[in-house]
């Protein structure tokens, strides 16, 4: 796994980015952002299929994340910074950006904040304000932070991964959910919580032109799918897929179909079904 140094202000150290980055002679760059908690081995179940399309994919464990470090404030805006900063620095001028769950709100931060850097949209997931009138959500959500508050960055891993995979066959789900989670800086894993609870560019959707798909896992009970609606339909052309069967963690409780999704929308960009090239 390639590491860039982030250089810090005033302070005589760097941050280290830690990024897959498996082909890199393909093209387009496709970022895959990953969810919270997690790090770019959430991705292991897509690379292969983008890699084996031509394109490039990069993975980067997010500031605070899997093996990434984060000095100071933890927040959205400069998270998703730091991201558009290392396409910078591999000389990556565009990209397409796909991000779930938390990736997906970064994902959205840097469309807005550097639209000339991005060349299509993929949200998984994820959402434009998640505080809504779906205060059904919220019980888990205050249970989630108490825990982490009161117990720890573990007891709270596992009430995540039970609520991601509930079903008996999805123990080596939550088994490496749980790995993940506890890689992670526990002050950032609370920041990030707090800045997701705030986070809301609802009033801003409307800046977005360019394609974009929004993927919904029919049984996601972290994100109410009405919210992916709601910013599938304030995005101009955007369109929405709910995928049958899937839960919040779509990129691995259904792979196939997901991947299948995701080429079927990147393929435009100019890169031909390998199978008829």
């Amino acid at each position: 796994m390639p590491e860039i140094y982030y250089p810090i202000k005033n302070k005589s150290d760097a941050d280290i980015l830690y990024f897959l980055d498996p082909n890199p002679g393909g093209a387009p760059v496709v970022l895959l952002l990953h969810g919270l908690g997690v790090s770019s081995e959430s991705w292991q179940l897509q690379i292969p299929s983008l890699v084996e399309a031509g394109f490039r994919p990069i993975a980067p464990d997010v500031p605070g994340f899997g093996r990434s470090t984060c000095q100071g404030v933890w927040s959205i805006r400069r998270s998703g910074k730091r991201m558009t900063w290392l396409l910078g620095k591999l000389g990556i001028e565009r990209a397409v950006l796909v991000g779930i769950s938390m990736g997906g709100v970064l994902a959205l931060q840097m469309a807005l904040d550097d639209p000339q850097m991005v060349d299509r949209l993929v949200l998984v997931n994820a959402f434009a304000r998640l505080r809504s009138g779906h205060w059904q959500e919220w019980p888990y959500y205050l249970r989630r932070y108490m825990t982490l508050t009161l117990r720890g960055i573990g007891p709270q891993a596992e009430i995540v991964a039970q609520r991601l995979f509930p079903r008996p066959e999805q123990e080596e789900l939550r088994c490496a959910l749980i790995a993940q989670i506890l890689q992670g800086d526990e002050r950032v894993y609370m920041a990030a919580m707090r800045s997701l609870g705030l986070f809301d560019v609802q009033k801003r959707l409307d800046e977005l032109h360019l394609p974009t798909l929004v993927i919904t896992g029919e049984e996601d009970t972290t994100v109410p799918i009405a919210a992916q609606r709601a910013m599938a339909q304030k995005i101009a052309g955007a369109s929405q897929i709910i995928v049958p069967g899937a839960g919040h963690g779509v990129t691995v409780d259904q792979p196939e179909i997901f991947n299948q999704h995701l080429l079927e929308f990147l393929h435009p960009t100019g890169r031909p079904d390998p199978e008829h090239a």
